[in-house]
């Protein structure tokens, strides 16, 4: 893969948030890809850190399945709180730390900063609650609409590589909880990015979700329905984000593991699932 020109970046990577994940070796493989003349933004989740932060704060995280099977957290004002303090904080700067600790000049920022991502608030979300079907009208999740990809190249002209948490701003000035994966692809596609990388704490998308030897490792673009079968949990969202991320003119989208020791060079090498 040769280095983008100044209208693109190489590669958006979006990096999960689940426990069991370092920065560490992602953070390697960024500092030698910017030497090599890469232009990388990052996206990461901060999901378990907004659980973990929330316990000890006396709050009990609530979940929203929807009658599609996709399950999101439930976003009241306090849940927002907490999300921002998680995402905008721990998470962000933890990256940022670990980037910077390599060498490279991260600049940590939410959907917030800038207007870089913006959408509309569901202010009506339908959800699965024993066996029925209820509505749920304080909830501030949310869908990414648009990407200032004006202050994307910015930023990356001027030399940073943004680390982007998942808040987005709402119609009305409200912050929004959005998808992290679904944010990777928007962003990716805003940002022309030729690849768009999900790692998780799982090694790519897999036919029997307890067994790692199911691993699917190549799915045509076009037959990429045809695997949703297999997608269960937050897999869920991550198809679908790969989805949106080709629609929207990425190349290839990867779904790899965050846990090996270099987990954007074994992605980039197929390593996972690959979809292109």
């Amino acid at each position: 893969m040769s280095p983008s020109d100044d209208h693109g970046v190489d590669l958006v990577v979006k990096i999960g948030g689940a426990r069991g994940i370092s920065f560490e070796g992602l953070a390697e493989d960024i500092a030698a890809m910017l030497r090599e003349g890469r232009r990388i933004v990052v996206v990461h989740g901060g999901s378990s850190e907004a659980t973990d932060l929330g316990s000890r704060l006396g709050m009990t995280p609530e979940f929203i399945t929807s009658p599609s099977g996709n399950v999101s957290r439930r976003s009241d004002r306090r849940t927002i709180e907490v999300l921002m303090m998680a995402c905008a904080g721990k998470i962000n700067k933890t990256l940022v730390e670990a980037l910077q600790a390599r060498g490279v000049n991260a600049l940590g920022i939410t959907g917030l900063d800038g207007r870089l991502l913006a959408g509309s608030r569901k202010k009506a979300v339908r959800s699965v609650h024993d066996g029925k079907v209820v509505v749920i009208r304080d909830d501030f999740g949310g869908k990414v609409e648009e990407v200032n990809a004006g202050l994307l190249r910015l930023l990356l002209d001027a030399g940073y590589v943004p680390a982007i948490g998942p808040l987005a701003l709402g119609r009305e000035g409200e912050a929004l909880n959005v998808d992290a994966d679904r944010v990777a692809a928007a962003v990716a596609s805003a940002a022309q990015a030729k690849t768009l990388i999900i790692l998780s704490n799982v090694p790519g998308l897999l036919k029997d979700p307890r067994d790692p030897s199911t691993l699917i490792r190549r799915i045509p673009r076009g037959s990429i329905g045809e695997y949703g079968q297999y997608a269960a949990g937050r897999m869920k969202k991550k198809v679908l984000a790969a989805r949106e991320a080709l629609s929207g003119g990425v190349e290839r989208v990867v779904i790899s593991d965050a846990r090996s020791r270099e987990p954007l060079k074994g992605a980039l090498a197929g390593e996972g699932t690959v979809i292109e």
